[in-house]
């Protein structure tokens, strides 16, 4: 399939999805559960709304989603208290499979919901979200529901960038464009068709996320899009405009070191798949700069981008989900 193909059949506005009952007759037909995970850390502002929108209109209204979960890293605020406190089913990470033991980070809380949760389609949203809307889920579940063919679909949106004296109406996604956007023209040129590669909004079938790896860090979206279109081709995914996503923007420090953590998960891709040469020892230090009354001073950030293997290897995942006999 390519580009332009791609872009017209698989590319979506989530108006098309606004009949909600149409979408849960599709689900009752196909006999698939939906389960919503949303991962946190520190999220007290934000997580109480999102839970209570999400609860009372793709619940309790309309029963779209089956299972609505917060998956937490260990918040030291009051998020699992306000979530739970408005109806979700909050789990500290390292509760789960904790044999497995536990690594703090985004990608860790997504390969444990894949455990914990029981749905047949997996939607992550994330915790920040200002302008928050049920849009956010069903239409990214609506393709899979209209599409069994269809594995991945991610969101994307106009993103506002927030300065101190005012916001603009875009301009926000910037590790997308200054960094994600360059390498996929470079090493996999049909993947510029997904607007925002990075954005954390997306549902999955779990036959897919199973047979994937999750790095723990910022690299985990970045990894995904490249292992999915390595095994199941750009035909694979979609991609919903959710029209705007209003949500803190981070510091252009912060933006570094996510932009390091993206680039390790990258370059052990792109060598897996043969697009580059072996590489040279990479080095895990992110070096930054900051002055202070003159003085220039060397910050040093230790950045691994640890991977957790796919979870149809981990034996207590097979035994809960009937895969195959445990060992």
């Amino acid at each position: 399939m390519n580009i332009d193909d791609w872009l017209s059949q698989n590319t979506f506005h989530h108006e098309a999805f606004w009949d909600l009952m149409a979408l849960i007759r599709k689900k009752e037909e196909a006999g698939l559960k939906i389960s919503l995970c949303i991962p946190t850390l520190n999220e007290e502002k934000t997580i109480g709304k999102e839970i209570v929108i999400f609860k009372s209109e793709l619940m309790d209204r309309y029963p779209l989603i089956d299972e609505l979960a917060v998956i937490d890293s260990g918040s030291t605020d009051k998020t699992r208290e306000v979530a739970a406190g408005f109806g979700a089913d909050v789990y500290l990470s390292a509760d789960i499979l904790p044999e497995q033991g536990f690594k703090r980070g985004k990608g860790e809380n997504l390969w444990k919901a894949i455990h914990q949760l029981e749905g047949d389609i997996i939607c992550y949203v994330d915790a920040d979200i200002a302008n928050i809307h049920p849009r956010f889920v069903y239409g990214l579940v609506g393709p899979l529901l209209e599409n069994p063919d269809m594995h991945y679909v991610k969101a994307f949106y106009e993103r506002p960038l927030t300065f101190s004296t005012g916001t603009r109406p875009s301009g926000g996604g910037r590790v997308t464009e200054i960094l994600v956007r360059p390498l996929f023209s470079l090493f996999y040129p049909e993947l510029t068709a997904i607007v925002q590669p990075l954005s954390g909004e997306y549902a999955v079938r779990r036959e897919v996320l199973q047979e994937i790896p999750f790095p723990i860090g910022y690299g985990v979206e970045t990894s995904h899009i490249l292992d999915v279109f390595q095994k199941w081709g750009l035909g694979a995914f979609g991609q919903t405009d959710l029209d705007q996503r209003v949500h803190r923007n981070q510091t252009t420090r912060a933006l570094g070191k996510m932009s390091f953590g993206i680039l390790q998960s990258f370059l052990n891709r792109a060598t897996a798949h043969g697009k580059i040469g072996d590489l040279c020892q990479l080095q895990s230090i992110y070096r930054a700069f900051q002055v202070t009354d003159n003085q220039h001073e060397q910050l040093l950030t230790e950045i691994i981008e640890e991977e957790r293997p796919p979870m149809v290897t981990v034996q207590n995942y097979r035994k809960k989900f009937g895969i195959e006999k445990a060992e």
